[in-house]
């Protein structure tokens, strides 16, 4: 079966990319949510860009 990159529509913060994003990992979508938000914080709101961009780019489930 292959894994596909979706947003999660039932795990979701905001718009289901770290759950998603941990789903096709596989790992614990907190985790993600937390190295996100680390992220952001050190590149000084970069992340959030980033988290809109993915937020349009990666289709829901």
């Amino acid at each position: 079966m292959d894994k596909l990159l979706r947003r999660s529509m039932s795990d979701r913060m905001v718009a289901g990319v770290c759950s998603g994003l941990g789903n096709y990992l596989g790992i614990d979508p907190v985790v993600i949510r937390l190295v996100w938000a680390l992220a952001t914080l050190f590149s000084m709101g970069t992340g959030i860009l980033v988290y809109m961009v993915a937020w349009i780019v990666i289709p829901e489930e």
